[in-house]
C-alpha cells in the first residue's frame, strides 16, 4: 500500500481579530505535489489562514507544520520552502524585469553564481523573455502577475501559496496563468490557490478545501471527490415508490427530484450502473434520458453553500 506524504498538517488552528474569530479550530492536510483550491465567500477566513501557513501571521492557537517542520519554532527554515503571493502584492517598478528577479534571488540568500542561470531559467519558465530587460512599471497586468508569482518562487521552493493570483486579469491571462500553474504542479510543486473564479480552478485543481465562518466545510472532500458520478435522469412519469426503488440498489445518495428530473449520486461501477437503469425500465419508468455528470468544483461548492445556508 502507497504511503501518503503530507506537504502541509494543520491542526486545531485558532486566530482572533478584535470582536471576530477568523479562524475556528481548523484541521487539515495537504498532500506532495498537489494542488488545492481554497474557496469561500468574501469573510471566510481564506486570506488569514494562507499568511499563518506562510509564517506571516502568528495563529493563537493550533498547530502547522510543512514537511514535518514546525511554523512557529523555526519560521525561517519553514520561509525556505516556501513561497508566498499575497493578493496585493507591491513590485519595484524602477527596476528592469532581470533587475527584480536577481534582486529577490540575493534576498533569498541564492549563491551569486548561481543568480544568472536561476534567474534566466525562471524567466523562461515564465514566458518573459522578450520582457528580460523592460522596466517593471511597463508591464502588463497579466506580466506584473507572471513576475511576482517568479519572485516567489526564485528560490525554487517546493510549496506555494497563491491568494487570489488571476484577480483582474483577462481571460487569456488567465488561461496563461492556468497553463503555468500545471507546468509547476508536473515540476513537482505543491500549489494552494485562493480563488474567486471557481471554474477555471477546475483547469488546475485537484483539490478543494472549503472555508466558510472560519471553519473547513466538509473537512473530507478531498482529491478526485469532483469525479464522483452524478447521475441526472429525465423520465415522463415519476411513480411515489422512486426514492425507494432507487434506493434499493444500494448505491444511490442523495436522491433529488424536480419536476421531471431525478439526480443522485452513484457509488456503483459501471455494470451496478447498468442495473439501475434496468431496474427503472422493469418497474415501467418511462426513460428520456439518463447521463452522466462530473461533479465540478463549482457545482460541490454551491451544494456546499445551499446545504450550509
Amino acid at each position: 500500500m502507497q504511503r501518503i506524504c503530507f506537504m502541509i498538517n494543520v491542526e486545531n488552528l485558532i486566530y482572533e481579530y478584535p470582536g471576530k474569530r477568523a479562524l475556528a479550530d481548523v484541521s487539515f492536510k495537504i498532500k506532495s505535489g498537489s494542488v488545492t483550491a481554497l474557496v469561500g465567500p468574501n469573510g471566510a477566513g481564506k486570506t488569514t489562514l494562507l499568511k499563518c501557513l506562510a509564517a506571516l501571521t502568528k495563529p493563537f492557537g493550533g498547530r502547522i507544520s510543512v514537511r514535518g517542520v514546525d511554523i512557529l519554532k523555526e519560521p525561517r527554515k519553514c520561509h525556505q520552502m516556501m513561497g508566498f503571493l499575497p493578493d496585493f502584492f507591491g513590485l519595484y517598478d524602477s527596476l528592469t524585469v532581470r533587475q527584480s528577479l536577481t534582486y529577490f534571488a540575493m534576498a533569498q540568500k541564492l549563491e551569486k553564481k548561481r543568480i544568472p542561470d536561476r534567474v534566466e531559467s525562471l524567466v523562461e519558465k515564465l514566458d518573459m523573455k522578450d520582457k528580460f530587460r523592460e522596466k517593471v512599471g511597463n508591464l502588463s497586468r497579466g506580466m506584473r502577475q507572471r513576475l511576482a508569482i517568479g519572485q516567489a518562487m526564485i528560490h525554487d521552493p517546493e510549496l506555494l501559496l497563491l491568494d487570489e493570483p488571476a484577480s483582474g486579469l483577462d481571460p487569456e491571462s488567465r488561461n496563461a496563468l492556468s497553463e503555468l500553474f500545471l507546468e509547476l504542479n508536473r515540476d513537482g510543486k505543491t500549489l494552494i490557490v485562493s480563488s474567486h473564479i471557481l471554474y477555471e480552478l477546475e483547469q488546475y485543481a485537484g483539490d478543494i478545501l472549503i472555508l466558510r465562518d472560519g471553519r473547513i466545510v466538509d473537512r473530507d472532500i478531498s482529491a478526485g471527490s469532483f469525479e464522483a458520478r452524478r447521475i441526472r435522469i429525465r423520465v415522463l412519469n415519476i411513480p411515489d415508490s422512486i426514492t425507494g426503488l432507487l434506493e434499493k440498489t444500494g448505491h444511490v445518495e442523495n436522491v433529488r427530484i424536480h419536476d421531471s428530473e431525478i439526480t443522485l449520486d452513484f457509488t456503483g461501477d459501471g455494470k451496478e450502473q447498468h442495473d439501475l437503469l434496468k431496474s427503472l425500465m422493469n418497474a415501467n419508468v418511462t426513460v428520456k434520458e439518463f447521463y452522466v455528470k462530473k461533479q465540478s468544483i463549482q457545482d460541490q461548492y454551491l451544494e456546499t453553500a445551499e446545504l450550509r445556508a
